[in-house]
């Protein structure tokens, strides 16, 4: 028999996440393309950064997580109240003509305007993209979902960022302003897919009974902090990696293109193993894939520390790759418990916490990185992994000897 008018099929009911997985993978392959030039195309030249030139692009860079960690609340309230996809799709348009817009300057000061309102279009795009598989995934399945989502995420930034690599290497840099084209299109591209995929599928269009005090009373649980507050110390590392690795790399002689390849391969191992990670949060517990993930970024950053110490040794970088692999249970178990502790009437605005905690903390990662070492050399660096892990590692204590209070009303019921 088929399905009456009021109960959608499933290939309907499953229409929004695909259109959110296609929307999620075309905006971060472009903002990753344009971040890899990002510093090369703001000071003039791809090689030999001096002190100065590292400061202002990380000023110019910085604008970004500015405008993303000021904004974003507003925009998961706005998705919240009005719906999810009219704040999802003003965020990818606004961010492809924003994009468009950076190629025709190289004025550091238009540039930091312009990262500023990129800012804005990301976290209205993470906070509602977030909400929408919030909305759909059953809670016996929601770590496998957001797994898929987090792949997505990150494939579409490895990837964009692998490609904007092989470009920084090809490309003059009189010819940058091409990247920014690119991303422009990509942006576009997948805005013209998510318009198609969503056409007729149900959604949830927002609520006439919004109450922005109770909503934020929800958000702010300690129970929701102590979940995301992790991804403020993880993107202070990842944030400053991803503004310099590229103009890094070609300062100590490493190819672009292989590093391009390099990370290029590691993008399409999220992809395997985000679903897969969130499949075991749904099955043993997010807590235990959350400390998984946390215990691998500090393995990462000590195997980091004794490679820049003593160098490349095989023994280490083994220790660095299954350091890597454990630290991408993170993301989808982290992603699935978050979405499990809200209301739908609030679900955007609490997911809009992640967004605001990895824009703060690429904030924060890159002006006390970039002030560490351009005093202190190696040693900062050192100083910089050390704190970043201590934090990771008591907020992960705090997090597990955490009883979240039980929500009011039904916390998980997915939209239908």
């Amino acid at each position: 028999m088929p399905p009456s008018a009021s109960e959608p099929s499933p290939s309907e009911v499953r229409r929004p996440i695909s259109a959110v997985l296609v929307a999620t993978f075309f905006v971060r392959f472009g903002f990753g393309l344009t971040l890899a030039v990002f510093a090369s195309y703001i000071v003039g030249r791809s090689t030999g950064l001096g002190g100065s030139d590292v400061g202002v692009a990380g000023l110019v860079s910085a604008m970004a997580p500015v405008g993303e960690f000021s904004t974003v609340l507003i925009s998961g309230a706005l998705a919240d109240r009005y719906g999810r996809w009219p704040v999802l799709l003003t965020g990818m348009a606004g961010a492809a003509g924003l994009f468009a817009l950076a190629a025709t300057t190289r004025d550091r000061f238009d540039l930091g305007a312009i990262n500023l309102f990129f800012g804005f279009a990301s976290g209205a795009i993470l906070a509602s993209s977030l909400a929408v598989v919030g909305d759909r995934a059953d809670a016996s399945h929601r770590g496998y979902e957001m797994g898929r989502f987090d792949a997505m995420n990150l494939f579409g930034w490895v990837g964009g960022f692998a490609l904007g690599f092989g470009m920084l290497g090809a490309l003059p840099n009189d010819r940058l302003d091409l990247v920014f084209v690119g991303g422009a299109v990509a942006l576009a591209g997948g805005l013209g897919v998510t318009l198609v995929l969503i056409r007729g599928a149900p959604t949830y269009h927002g609520t006439a009974s919004f109450d922005l005090e109770s909503v934020l009373g929800n958000v702010f649980r300690r129970s929701v902090l102590l979940v995301t507050l992790p991804w403020l110390v993880i993107y202070m590392l990842i944030g400053t990696a991803l503004v310099f690795l590229g103009t890094a790399a070609q300062g100590i002689g490493i190819s672009t293109t292989y590093l391009a390849v390099a990370i290029g391969g590691g993008g399409a191992l999220l992809v395997v193993t985000q679903p897969y990670y969130g499949g075991l949060a749904d099955r043993f517990g997010r807590n235990r894939l959350m400390t998984v993930g946390a215990a691998g970024f500090v393995g990462a950053m000590l195997c980091a520390s004794l490679l820049l110490a003593y160098g490349t040794n095989l023994f280490v970088l083994g220790g660095l790759g299954v350091s890597v692999l454990l630290a991408l249970a993170y993301g989808p178990a982290a992603l699935a418990a978050l979405a499990d502790l809200t209301l739908l009437m609030s679900r955007a605005t609490t997911m809009a916490i992640y967004s605001l905690t990895i824009s703060l903390g690429m904030l924060v990662g890159l002006i006390a990185s970039t002030y560490l070492y351009a005093h202190f050399g190696d040693p900062g660096i050192y100083a910089f992994f050390g704190l970043v892990s201590v934090g990771l590692v008591l907020l992960t204590v705090a997090r597990l000897r955490d009883r979240p209070a039980v929500l009011p009303g039904v916390a998980t019921t997915p939209v239908r």
